[in-house]
């Protein structure tokens, strides 16, 4: 299964315009959709339309959009390049837009390479303890459809000097589901999930933006999200994922502004 289907994305007669019926598999808990699927089903739509692989893409989320509604992602190549594609894809529901993504897509036959990040010494998966979900949280929604492990527990209290506004996380998706682009977006949109451990408390945030950076995506079964809370100012938090395969090939970067949202 590939992420798009996973994600429900569906093509049109048009190759420049998908549709995403809105689920709450795919939602949040506030019943609306989950911003990690939106930029998933844009990236997919991307790949889709222009036959390039993404190299990175950012999002704007500008509404929301709740189930059953159905959202039409339109895609727009700006510039069809030999080796690297600009485009454009505008998810909206009837006039409301939801959310623009601005990507690059394609790759370079070059033997450069390397990988210098440094992923986080923690216990495999199978020695996690699964990660605890608020009582309220519950019923159908997209957390409900991943497996979800404490590689790195909260900080503790924000007075602790120890604190680094670093957790980690390892998630599991659907058995069956490809470790593409589109599937590390989804996973990409983890940084609200690092606020509370940055706290000390029980918090979130609902997102302003992803920027998603493709590194290498390899097979795997669990992805180790490193989050990096950076700043929480002005009822706003700054911060980053890195997201590991269980060999420690760092798959993709993401970054994100948030709404601070204390519980």
């Amino acid at each position: 299964m590939d992420a798009r289907e996973w994600l429900g994305l569906e093509p049109t007669h048009n190759p420049n315009r998908w549709i995403l019926p809105v689920t709450p598999g795919i939602s949040t808990p506030g019943n609306f959709l989950f911003g990690g699927c939106g930029l998933g089903a844009a990236i997919a739509a991307l790949e889709g339309t222009t036959g390039r692989p993404l190299i990175w893409a950012t999002a704007q989320y500008l509404s929301y959009a709740q189930p059953p509604s159905i959202v039409d992602i339109d895609v727009r190549i700006v510039v069809p390049g030999n080796s690297v594609t600009q485009a454009r894809a505008v998810a909206h529901v009837g006039d409301t837009e939801i959310l623009t993504v601005n990507a690059a897509l394609g790759e370079r036959d070059t033997d450069a390479s390397g990988q210098w990040a440094v992923r986080p010494e923690v216990m495999p998966p199978d020695e996690c303890r699964p990660r605890p979900r608020p009582r309220w949280m519950g019923g159908e929604w997209i957390m409900s459809r991943l497996d979800e492990r404490t590689a790195k527990p909260l900080d503790g209290s924000r007075n602790d000097p120890k604190v680094t506004g670093n957790s980690a996380m390892w998630v599991r998706m659907p058995a069956g589901v490809d470790m593409s682009a589109a599937t590390l977006g989804v996973l990409g949109d983890f940084v609200p999930g690092g606020i509370g451990a940055a706290l000390g408390r029980e918090g979130g945030g609902n997102s302003l933006d992803n920027t998603i950076r493709i590194a290498r995506p390899v097979a795997t079964e669990w992805v180790l999200l490193d989050i990096r809370i950076h700043a929480i100012a002005n009822g706003f938090a700054h911060g980053l994922v890195h997201q590991w395969a269980e060999d420690g090939t760092l798959l993709a970067t993401a970054s994100q502004s948030t709404i601070v949202r204390i519980r």
